[in-house]
């Protein structure tokens, strides 16, 4: 909760600093360093240890920053976050400032998940149907998942849609049982 919280304090404080031109290079970059500190146990190592300081760990951060491309105020917001110790929160501040963009954007995030993956026309058909039933525009990512069987799962926000095979079974075990 705490930790929601600050990200989400961390998140707004870089959104006010970004100019337009800069807010979605912004979001690739805390997206890019938030999957290099899940992936990289080196990473890791080197921004939570206290044996390296602070100015290495702020060079650290930057130049994967610079590889991303990120603009000068996002170089100075990792050297805050390295500052103020809160480098741990950068996987929630990054979905933090994702929603925020979205939001600014009105663009609602949704995932897709099939037993396999669905051709371009689908995709497409899938698309336009979810932009007129939530009336906004969409950013559709669409997944595969071999354990679904069959049929489509659906997650908008916090609502998920499930009309998979392996959903109707487990509802309909839930029905038998409960009798």
């Amino acid at each position: 909760m705490i930790k929601t919280t600050v990200a989400r304090r961390y998140a707004q404080a870089l959104f006010e600093l970004l100019d337009q031109s800069t807010i979605e290079v912004m979001r690739g970059v805390l997206v890019g360093l938030s999957q290099a500190l899940e992936e990289s146990d080196q990473l890791r190592h080197v921004v939570a240890s206290p044996a390296f300081g602070t100015e290495d760990k702020i060079a650290v951060l930057t130049a994967l920053g610079d590889k991303l491309g990120c603009p000068p105020v996002g170089k100075a917001f990792l050297g805050q976050l390295v500052r103020k110790t809160r480098v741990g929160f950068l996987p929630e501040i990054a979905e933090a400032f994702s929603k925020l963009v979205d939001q600014s954007k009105q663009t609602q995030p949704v995932t897709v998940s099939s037993a396999a993956t669905l051709p371009q026309a689908e995709q497409d058909r899938i698309r336009t149907r979810l932009r007129e039933a939530l009336k906004r525009d969409v950013d559709v990512t669409f997944q595969t998942d071999a354990s679904h069987l069959a049929g489509l799962e659906i997650h908008i926000g916090s609502t998920v849609v499930d009309s998979t095979v392996r959903g109707r079974l487990r509802d309909l075990q839930v029905l038998l049982t409960r009798e």
